[in-house]
């Protein structure tokens, strides 16, 4: 029986091209390429809210929020990755030609049923490593809760939990704060 050929890694600057090209947007990890899924209208709508909220806190300061479009770029000892969370805070953009950023300060995504298992495993431990990361929001939309992992300064992270109504995730180190209700606002739970 012949062996299983396996496709060869993919470089960075391809797949940096392909994604230039593509109508579906792709995940990038260490040369393996992944093809990503679409939320749903909940998803959508609490990773909307967050990025308006974002806007809104951060006219006219330093730091500015992006979108689901633009990715965040990793690198570790052993590999390349991409991913694109749903919404992002960057205080050092990258050039305005790049189609990544490489120093989030926040990242937030939005769990789902799809993508619940990557994104508190895979994911979360990637954007940990990410020495310009401060606060890691993830987003329950249907228990209406945000998980935080807020970076210490010893540089570990501590883990909060925000839920409520009246609940507001202070956020010092962007000089704003996100009102839950602003969050889920519209959002069926």
């Amino acid at each position: 029986m012949p062996a299983l050929e396996h496709p060869r890694p993919i470089t960075v600057a391809e797949y940096l091209a392909g994604e230039q090209e593509s109508g579906i947007r792709h995940e990038y990890l260490g040369g393996a390429v992944h093809a990503m899924a679409g939320g749903d209208n909940r998803h959508n709508a609490v990773a909307t809210n967050a990025l308006i909220a974002f806007g809104a806190a951060l006219r006219g300061k330093a730091c500015r929020p992006f979108n689901s479009d633009t990715k965040v770029r990793i690198e570790t000892v052993n590999q390349t990755r991409f991913y694109y969370p749903d919404a992002m805070v960057v205080c050092a953009e990258n050039p305005p030609g790049d189609h990544f950023q490489d120093q989030p300060v926040v990242i937030t995504e939005v769990l789902s049923d799809s993508t619940r298992r990557i994104d508190l495993g895979e994911k979360r431990d990637a954007y940990l490593t990410l020495p310009s990361l401060k606060v890691l929001m993830l987003v329950e939309p249907a228990g209406r809760h945000v998980r935080l992992d807020r970076r210490k300064p010893d540089g570990g992270f501590v883990e909060e939990i925000h839920s409520g109504a009246d609940a507001v995730i202070a956020l010092p180190e962007i000089d704003a704060s996100l009102a839950l209700a602003d969050l889920f606002d519209g959002v069926a739970g």
